[in-house]
């Protein structure tokens, strides 16, 4: 296990900067996942990691070694990529020893650490077989047995569950996730899947164009979300914004929404009169209200444009004025297209935004 430590990273594809001197910490034995739309770095950063991209500019550590020129295989870690790049030729013992056959290691230890590994992922039954006989998950399984037979000190993922179909997906993040409570390895995880981030991550990276937004615990960022990017990145449904003014001390909307007292002791800046904000409120923090009645300080009318139940929850579309809406009502709730609803929220689960540098103001 190891520190990784990024201080400054740049990376240039020619006179192209594609990722701006990035500052980041891993600690020993800390499950990271870089998080963001595609094309926003996350993959050029774990290959400069790697040692699969060189680096341009800045210092990279790995156990508090300096690393920029070392190479690859001698940074003594592991990288586990999408498409597994496993041999179709060579059976499972054989894919999994494969980093093992230059080692100085007996062959009754390379054996014994094979069986171990295989062990460990389940694999044990299939040790005799190909690739082509294996599900999307088995081979992912061997993949990663590779990369643990050398006992790196740290892990690199590169969206490896990305071709995996949605029930494989979520059984290799429970899997993956029991490897590191079991490993206690360094791992640092890449994805475009928020829902992967927030399940297997002890801290999260944001990152959009070339930067990183916020770092943080995957509810620290759920709840606390540093800017508009972030707020709408993270959780699902995502975030609904709302268009505000400050106005007399309340916050007045145009979204068929009553205004919202701010009360002293909100912790907010000074606003000035005429400022203009974003409401933010996340679908499962509005509360139908079936009777059109409710005491909340924030009420949001609409007319429903769909309703998608999602067996324990439903999740209803609003269209209003100035744009629509996703709140959440209970699965025996009843809409219908064109009907009119109205949602309640309490003052407690507002974030407020600047709307120009679309940073938090508070919430």
């Amino acid at each position: 296990m190891a520190r990784i430590e990024l201080e400054k990273i740049v990376k240039r594809y020619g006179s192209i900067e594609t990722v701006h001197g990035i500052d980041l910490t891993i600690e020993d034995g800390e499950f990271v996942v870089l998080v963001g739309p595609s094309g926003c770095g996350k993959s050029t950063t774990l290959r400069m990691i790697a040692g699969l991209e060189p680096i341009s500019g800045g210092t990279l550590r790995i156990g508090g070694e300096v690393v920029n020129e070392r190479e690859p295989k001698h940074r003594n870690i592991a990288m586990v990529f999408q498409n597994y790049a496993i041999y179709p030729h060579l059976t499972v013992e054989q894919n999994i020893g494969f980093g093992l056959y230059t080692s100085k290691l007996s062959k009754a230890e390379k054996a014994q650490r094979i069986r171990e590994t295989a062990k460990i992922l389940s694999l044990e039954p299939y040790l005799d077989r190909r690739p082509a006989a294996l599900s999307g998950g088995q081979r992912q399984r061997v993949a990663i047995g590779r990369a643990m037979v050398r006992d790196p000190v740290a892990f690199l993922f590169d969206e490896p569950l990305s071709n995996l179909d949605a029930q494989l997906r979520g059984q290799m993040r429970l899997e993956i996730k029991q490897l590191h409570q079991r490993l206690g390895s360094t791992i640092v995880f890449v994805t475009h899947d928020q829902v992967e981030a927030m399940s297997l991550a002890d801290r999260i990276v944001v990152m959009r164009e070339g930067r990183i937004l916020q770092v943080g615990a995957p509810m620290e960022l759920y709840n606390h979300p540093a800017d508009i990017f972030t707020a709408r990145f993270i959780g699902t449904p995502e975030m609904n914004m709302i268009d505000a003014t400050f106005e007399q001390g309340r916050l007045v909307t145009g979204a068929n929404t009553e205004a919202v007292g701010i009360a002293p002791h909100a912790g907010l800046p000074a606003l000035a009169a005429g400022q203009l904000l974003v409401l933010g409120v996340r679908p499962q923090e509005l509360h139908w209200l079936p009777e059109g009645t409710g005491d909340y300080p924030v009420r949001i009318e609409g007319e429903v444009r769909i309703a998608e139940p999602h067996g324990s929850e439903t999740f209803v579309m609003l269209d209003l004025p100035v744009g629509s809406i996703v709140a959440r009502a209970p699965a025996s709730a009843v809409f219908r297209p064109g009907d009119r609803a109205v949602f309640g929220a309490e003052a407690a689960s507002l974030r407020l935004f600047d709307k120009q540098t679309e940073q938090r103001i508070a919430g």
